[in-house]
């Protein structure tokens, strides 16, 4: 029932649309550009720390699959932390979860906008990026269906030329060696596999792990989708699966076709491949695809911020005003506030650059990290008050020992230590707020 009485479509969503919308939210100018800086930093080995990072990920997706299948009208993953930790665990990390996009947004539209500039003389990549913002939150406004929709077909594209870049590069490597009759050259020439050593394959993982997260929205947008607990339980497992050979064929294939040491952080190793591969037009294809690539992001990311805001209302965690939505089943305000926090992030990039704006972004790597860690600790909570699980009881142990150790391995690390610091600050003022919060609840 909406705020005006009247009854929106409550299911407008299908299976496909949440497949891909999750897919919207995994691929994004993280793999076809921010993968540039860990090929750099770790050399062809990168490959493994992503089979790594991967696995952690599938670990975790599949307890988020135990949870929703007892308890498929729990709604947002976030609702399973709650569950299984408490109210306090739920508020923190509803919230954080709701930063991490609302600043996904941002820096997706910025990197973007950083393309579009090139193609229009005398703009800003600040005032594209507010309208890139604009556009997306006007789509996600029309109405739910139309949202799923436009993101089926901008992630669909997005596989598509994943797909069509392994085919051509698959075949240039294939070709080169039943020709030289031997492993390319860019694999161990250059330093070896593992120019670095092998505790650069663990440093990579904690590069890499951010950049496959998001196969968690599948239990947000399943809240729109008929049948939502098979959904979660069957897309969860696959989706991910799907994700990490996207992105482990497409690196394997990146580093044994162009040597690490020629890819520069912050052009797409995608371009440089197809390029060296004689692809015409590799430049403008791949930048075409990065465009249609940070659109779709930006597109789960209005979805998942408004709809993560929404329950946080309708547990009296956030103003309930954000909880309304209009006659078409839209939560209109909660679409705002999560565009317009995006949009605050976009302008501080250029009134604060070198302060502000670096502190947010800095602030984001952390996030996800301690809330897919606290996902695990409410899945052992699940496992001991009895819930069935398929994993071993030593899974969610040692996936928190990874996690720990990555978010060890960033705080031991100066490029990403300030990254770190600030997820933990972030994490430690929520809980502070929900104690204000429950103090003030308390007379009444």
């Amino acid at each position: 029932m909406t705020q005006d009485g009247t009854t929106a479509n409550p299911r407008p969503l299908k299976a496909r649309h949440v497949s891909m919308i999750s897919i919207g939210g995994i691929i994004g100018s993280g793999l076809f550009v921010g993968s540039s800086a860990a090929i750099a930093a770790t050399g062809p080995a990168i490959v493994v720390s992503y089979a790594i990072a991967g696995v952690l990920i599938l670990l975790v997706m599949r307890m988020l699959a135990d949870m929703a299948l007892a308890s498929p009208g729990a709604g947002s993953f976030t609702e399973h932390i709650r569950i299984g930790l408490g109210n306090g665990a739920g508020f923190v990390a509803g919230w954080l979860y709701w930063i991490f996009w609302a600043l996904a947004i941002a820096l997706e539209g910025l990197a973007g906008a950083s393309i579009i500039v090139t193609w229009l003389p005398g703009t800003e990549p600040w005032q594209v990026g507010l309208l890139l913002v604009g556009g997306m939150t006007a789509l996600n406004l029309l109405s739910v269906r139309a949202f799923g929709e436009s993101e089926f077909w901008l992630s669909g594209i997005k596989v598509a030329a994943i797909l069509l870049f392994i085919g051509v590069a698959a075949f240039a490597v294939g070709k080169g060696m039943i020709g030289g009759g031997g492993i390319p050259a860019p694999l161990y020439a250059f330093g070896g596999f593992a120019p670095f050593g092998a505790a650069s394959v663990f440093s990579g993982v904690t590069a890499v792990i951010l950049a496959l997260v998001g196969a968690e929205i599948i239990t947000i947008a399943a809240a729109d989708a008929h049948e939502p607990g098979p959904v979660i339980a069957r897309l969860t497992t696959t989706l991910i699966i799907r994700v990490a050979l996207f992105y482990l064929l497409s690196m394997l294939l990146i580093v044994a076709i162009v040597p690490w040491t020629t890819i520069r952080p912050g052009a797409s190793p995608f371009a440089m491949a197809l390029a060296a591969v004689g692809a015409p037009g590799a430049s403008l294809v791949m930048n075409a695809v990065i465009i249609v690539a940070v659109l779709s992001c930006m597109n789960s990311g209005v979805y998942v911020c408004s709809r993560v805001l929404t329950a946080l209302a309708a547990k009296g965690e956030a103003p309930a005003w954000f909880g309304k939505a209009d006659a078409r089943g839209v939560p209109v305000r909660a679409i705002l506030a999560g565009s317009g926090a995006a949009a605050l992030a976009v302008l501080a990039s250029v009134l604060s650059a070198e302060r502000l704006f670096a502190m947010l972004v800095n602030a984001t790597g952390m996030v996800m990290l301690i809330v897919y860690l606290m996902l695990v600790l409410a899945h052992m909570g699940f496992v001991r008050r009895g819930g069935e699980s398929r994993l071993p009881r030593a899974a969610a142990p040692i996936v928190i020992a990874a996690m720990v150790a990555v978010i060890a391995s960033m705080l031991a690390t100066p490029g990403l230590a300030s990254q770190a610091w600030a997820g933990l600050a972030s994490t430690a003022l929520l809980a502070l707020a929900y104690r204000a919060l429950s103090r003030r609840r308390a007379p009444a």
